[in-house]
């Protein structure tokens, strides 16, 4: 019996878990890892270590598969054009991933398709930035590296044209945006297959800490059905306009208009896995995970719906507590229907090591076991 084999360039924890999804339908896995000790690199058998940023490397690892996939946005997107013109199939493909690598390109298209943005303009020097504060209403504006930004990277909130010098010191391409007066953030999750099928997961609150996903909730509290639809819609239009194929996560911020209107911005977007759909592992009908293969390899979706009322997912983050396995004891003992997801990391302080899912019908509930579980693992609590 033969089964495709699926490579995926990155051997981190979205790898991990995407592997971890295919393992019921027999799909064969191979990663393309930056080390042996990466996340996915522990658990995949057929692994290749190799720089992605090397065409040669991606050339010899794609050979072996039916079809190439990420875990990250990084691989240069002149590698993976030669690679569909080698014939190699891509999902994403580069037309579609550019606007997920580059943000001054994504802002350009989707003011093309007309999807709400803050207002934004590429600048070339701190005078420039000055220039677009005050188009806007004045400091504090945001910049952004155009490129290889994530998890607060690559982004400045600057009040004065003295603090905008630090981005252009890189030597790259600075994005200026408004800094959005937003009620909170969210996200929404769709997947889209090749022949055009999509499903949309419910929008979820997206809780930052320093940057940081802190906290995701499913589904986003008091969230208006009409607001829910729009963002869904929004999510689902971006997916076909930009012909994504696989996991499109579109970051919103939930905004207010002075008479009291709700409204949402695309604040980013992410082809791949991405962390505020980390809870449908455990809370959704389809994960994720096994949705974004089933795009990839062309076979129908599966349900997106929740399998419960709440579910919450709190990021693990490394502290002063390196062994966290003996932890495990007191959060299963307290709590038997927490869900724990480690990805086999080194723990640093403020690295992502893991998450936990809880599930129920009680929101304030659910909220106070997964930030128990995730603040012992961490050591930050002891009791």
């Amino acid at each position: 019996m033969t089964f495709p084999v699926v490579g995926m360039v990155g051997g981190g924890q979205l790898a991990r878990m995407t592997h971890e999804a295919g393992i019921p339908l027999g799909i064969r896995f191979r990663i393309l890892s930056d080390t042996p000790q990466d996340s996915a690199a522990q658990v995949v058998a057929d692994v290749t270590v190799g720089d992605y940023r090397d065409l040669a490397v991606l050339r010899a690892f794609a050979a072996g598969c039916d079809v190439l996939t990420f875990d990250h946005e990084h691989v240069p997107t002149e590698h993976l054009r030669a690679l569909e013109a080698d014939g190699v199939v891509v999902r994403p493909g580069p037309a579609a991933l550019l606007y997920a690598q580059d943000k001054a390109a994504m802002r350009v298209r989707l003011a093309e398709i007309g999807a709400p943005c803050p207002r934004n303009r590429i600048v070339a020097g701190p005078a420039e930035v000055t220039a677009f504060a005050e188009s806007v209403g004045g400091y504090p504006v945001v910049l952004k590296t155009a490129r290889g930004g994530y998890d607060g990277k690559g982004v400045w909130i600057v009040r004065s044209e003295a603090e905008a010098a630090e981005p252009f010191r890189a030597e790259v391409p600075v994005l200026a945006e408004e800094k959005v007066d937003f009620v909170r953030e969210l996200a929404a999750n769709v997947v889209r297959s090749p022949h055009g099928q999509a499903v949309a997961y419910p929008v979820v609150e997206s809780v930052q800490v320093d940057g940081v996903c802190d906290t995701v909730i499913a589904p986003a509290p008091e969230l208006a059905e009409e607001l829910s639809a729009r963002a869904q819609q929004l999510a689902l239009t971006i997916a076909r306009e930009l012909d994504v194929v696989g996991h499109l996560a579109v970051e919103l911020f939930e905004t207010r208009g002075a008479d009291g209107t709700p409204g949402i911005l695309v604040n980013e977007l992410a082809m791949r896995p991405h962390n505020s759909g980390h809870w449908t592992m455990d809370g959704a009908v389809t994960s994720q995970f096994a949705n974004h293969l089933r795009a990839v390899l062309d076979l129908p979706l599966g349900d997106p719906r929740p399998r419960a009322r709440w579910t919450v997912m709190a990021n693990v983050l490394g502290g002063d507590y390196p062994d966290m396995y003996p932890a495990y004891l007191h959060c299963m003992a307290r709590d038997p229907g927490l869900k724990i997801h480690m990805y086999g990391k080194d723990v640093k302080p403020g690295r992502k090591v893991g998450h936990v899912n809880t599930y129920g019908d009680d929101l304030a509930q659910v909220r106070e076991r997964a930030r128990h579980a995730a603040d012992y693992l961490r050591g930050t609590i002891d009791e």
